[in-house]
């Protein structure tokens, strides 16, 4: 099939990537826009991974007050360049990562970052929750290691569903930044406040 210089160009705009690259993905999906798309982020998304390890020490602290000041976030977000830091795509990525932490309340970034004994304390409770359920025997071990799970999911930003779209995570939202703004980027530390909370209630 052949593919128009109209179609690259539509895909170029879309996509932002190169217009070899573009051809290559078109000819790849035969025609199809939307499988063209998915090809190249899934290209994005792959070089974005091996970008991971390059050091990151630029960026921007963020910060955001949501709700008439009845909840606050302080959100570290760094990148590989000054550059980059400045860029608007940076500092709007930066932000929608502390609306996420507002809306979203995650306790850690990655799953890295639960300790060990939190992860035991969780596993125990879903145990005892789903002896209490009377669930069999045989399956316990499944429920636990499923509650953890979605305890992960809850609690760490990255396993987050995106707050704008339920279909990526945090993650994916972070990697096609990589893949789009050409650096590392690095989630690297939050914190959220929120009006009263740790005052001992009357």
């Amino acid at each position: 099939m052949e593919i128009t210089p109209q179609q690259v160009k539509e895909l170029r705009e879309a996509t932002g990537a190169g217009i070899l690259n573009c051809r290559k993905a078109l000819e790849e999906a035969n025609g199809d826009y939307e499988k063209a798309v998915d090809l190249l982020r899934e290209k994005g998304l792959a070089k974005a991974a091996k970008r991971s390890d390059r050091a990151a020490s630029e960026g921007v602290i963020e910060l955001y007050s949501h709700g008439d000041g009845r909840v606050g976030v302080i959100v570290e977000v760094n990148c590989e360049t000054d550059f980059v830091g400045r860029s608007e795509a940076f500092r709007k990525f930066a932000h929608e990562v502390a609306l996420q932490i507002a809306a979203a309340s995650p306790v850690y970034v990655k799953e890295e970052d639960i300790p060990e004994d939190v992860l035991k304390h969780e596993g125990e409770i879903a145990r005892a929750q789903a002896k209490e359920e009377g669930k069999p025997e045989a399956i316990l071990d499944r429920i636990v290691t499923g509650r953890i799970e979605k305890y992960k999911d809850e609690s760490c930003l990255l396993r987050q569903p995106y707050i704008r779209d339920e279909q990526q995570t945090i993650e994916k939202l972070l990697l096609s930044n990589i893949a789009t703004l050409g650096e590392n980027i690095v989630i690297r530390r939050f914190h959220r406040w929120e009006l009263g909370e740790g005052i001992d209630q009357e």
